[in-house]
């Protein structure tokens, strides 16, 4: 059973609270993937989502997209309802590429002091059927990249800023049948330790969301290729929605999650906790 929400803060039509006025924030895989889903039909990506709440909350925000047009998207409809959006294009496994965004985007800002790398691929299924390229291939881009992130990350934002990281549950439970993807998500808990207590000296906040089974295009290509994906996993009797996901990242790019660093945050109905 999927059903999609109807109240404001589920659908993204909830009012701004200004939670976020005066703050600039990157946010890296801003653009969407649809999968071939027509664009009226299609449901916002956690990363289109994440930008577009946090720039109706009060934020100046950058769009970062490995193509660049995808990042153009959000920017369009921030700057339609009033917000300030800049779009860059770069492959944030690319370190000389990601530090050229970073300059880029602290130009075009201002300052930085939020970050969100929403970044990652899926996989080949099971082990037999990865071969050492595709290995390699997720661990840059859903590895490798947000350890980038962190590393220039943590020199550029000020005191008070805040990284989040997106993961996924199947970082934290097996089950996507895809060991790339899982494995590659579950480091991202130990990079997020690791970069939290980094962070502390700098009083720099870094933390983990890991969505569940969320209704995006990415999501519904996957319920496509393995029709059970969702059968007796949806404790709330739906999937969540990216409006969901980016609500929980807005949480702790913000001051009101001040004391949470080094945290993994489910977003998944309480999935990982059945």
């Amino acid at each position: 059973m999927t059903t999609i929400p109807t109240t404001g803060t589920m659908r993204g039509e909830a009012p701004s609270r200004g939670r976020m006025e005066g703050r600039r924030v990157l946010v890296i895989g801003a653009g969407q993937e649809r999968y071939g889903i027509p664009a009226d039909e299609a449901p916002i990506g956690n990363g289109r989502a994440t930008a577009i709440l946090l720039a109706r909350e009060g934020a100046a925000v950058a769009c970062v997209d490995r193509h660049l047009d995808r990042a153009e998207e959000p920017v369009t409809q921030i700057r339609a309802e009033g917000g300030t959006g800049f779009a860059f294009g770069a492959d944030a496994s690319d370190e000389a590429a990601l530090a050229d965004t970073f300059a880029a985007a602290t130009a075009a800002l201002g300052a930085i002091d939020g970050i969100v790398m929403n970044v990652g691929v899926g996989g080949p299924m099971w082990l037999s059927g990865t071969s050492v390229d595709a290995w390699d291939r997720a661990m840059a881009i859903n590895t490798r990249s947000h350890f980038l992130v962190c590393k220039h990350g943590l020199e550029l934002l000020p005191e008070g800023g805040s990284i989040v990281l997106v993961s996924s549950i199947a970082g934290l439970r097996a089950g996507s049948r895809m060991p790339t993807y899982d494995t590659s998500k579950a480091a991202l808990a130990g990079l997020v330790r690791h970069a939290a207590f980094e962070g502390d000296r700098k009083g720099i906040r870094v933390n983990v969301v890991a969505p569940g089974l969320i209704d995006t295009s990415i999501g519904r290509q996957a319920t496509k290729e393995r029709p059970n994906r969702t059968a007796g996993r949806l404790p709330l009797g739906r999937q969540g929605t990216a409006w969901e996901v980016a609500y929980a990242i807005l949480f702790l790019v913000s001051e009101e999650s001040s004391y949470v660093s080094g945290q993994v945050l489910a977003v998944d109905g309480g999935l990982t906790a059945r």
